[in-house]
């Protein structure tokens, strides 16, 4: 649209002191007929650009006057390139778009912008070297964007990637994880981004429904998650020094009571199920007992007779008491 480019062009001149119109034209791509007909339109509606002929000539503002279009502060000038700036495996046209306002700051915004995104570094890959979820990312939003049905590779924890095509809907962050929100056959569904393995177009525009919201898309399925991740209690107690290895593992998840003359800790702790909560919990050994439901005491049991047989006391001629099993096979607890 001629106003959009309009204001481009006015943001380019107060970059610079003086442009030429072939200058201009390369810079909104456009022809020099084109650049030379904006500039002469911001003169007209009273903006004070003036041309001065010859060589060496092009179009200035009137003593360098400024108009800022973007009209934004310096702290939230701040806050958008600390947020963006450092971000190297940001995708091009956001680098390009970021590059474009900058130039189009007036010189007393354009200092801290500068500064701020040379803040800080984006590392796209983990310490194993492996790529983080940084890589998907930027596709998925392009596909939400421009609302584009995708075909993704998922990967659910313990199992090969399967391929599922889904409608974007959007992005979706809780506590630094980020989700794709997408329609699928059965619905609704959220994706972990950094489960997603690949991303393709097919080619069909994405289905919207009717009236979708994304925020209230969310609460709705977030809630859902949240039903899941608590739905079991398991009650115990933790030997003294403890407390910060539960909490490294459970999070919020735990709480704890009024320490026993023992100076042993109760507590709760809330997940899925009792036997997951039991898993995760199985590494504290005797530092930890389990006291109900039933279900997580079995599961400890059931975790420390496989630990056993497998790692146990070897017979005096040093070979093992349990007979060899093939590597990778279902361990049974003895009876």
């Amino acid at each position: 649209m001629r106003a959009d480019r309009l204001v481009a062009a006015l943001l380019f001149l107060q970059t610079r002191q003086r442009v030429t119109a072939a200058e201009l034209a390369a810079e909104l791509d456009v022809s020099e007929r084109t650049a030379r007909r904006d500039l002469e339109a911001l003169a007209s509606s009273g903006i004070p650009v003036y041309s001065q002929a010859g060589q060496g000539g092009g179009w200035s503002l009137v003593g360098g006057a400024r108009t800022d279009l973007t009209g934004l502060t310096a702290p939230e000038i701040r806050a958008l390139f600390l947020l963006t700036g450092p971000d190297t495996d940001a995708d091009p046209r956001t680098r390009t778009a970021l590059r474009k306002l900058v130039r189009a700051l007036p010189a007393t915004l354009r200092e801290g912008a500068e500064a701020a995104a040379r803040a800080g570094v984006s590392d796209g890959t983990d310490w194993a070297g492996t790529e983080t979820e940084e890589a998907r990312l930027a596709p998925l939003q392009r596909a939400v964007v421009d609302a584009r049905e995708i075909r993704i590779g998922y990967a659910r924890p313990g199992r090969e990637p399967r391929e599922r095509t889904v409608q974007p809907l959007g992005i979706a962050a809780k506590s630094g994880v980020r989700y794709l929100v997408a329609g699928t056959e059965h619905g609704l569904r959220t994706f972990r981004i950094g489960r997603v393995t690949s991303v393709t177009e097919t080619g069909a525009p994405a289905v919207r429904p009717d009236g979708f919201d994304l925020p209230t898309a969310w609460r709705a399925l977030a809630a859902r998650m949240e039903d899941r991740m608590v739905a079991a209690t398991v009650r115990g107690r933790a030997a003294p020094g403890t407390e910060s290895v539960l909490e490294g593992l459970l999070g919020g998840r735990i709480r704890y009571g009024e320490r026993a003359a023992d100076d042993w800790a109760p507590f709760e702790a809330v997940g899925p199920s009792p036997e997951v909560v039991a898993a995760q919990l199985a590494g504290l050994g005797a530092r930890v007992e389990l006291l109900d439901p039933p279900e997580a005491r079995t599961a400890l049991a059931r975790i420390g007779a496989e630990l056993t047989l497998v790692y146990g006391p070897s017979t005096p001629s040093g070979s093992p008491e349990a007979p060899p099993r093939a590597p990778g096979s279902a361990v049974t607890p003895p009876v």
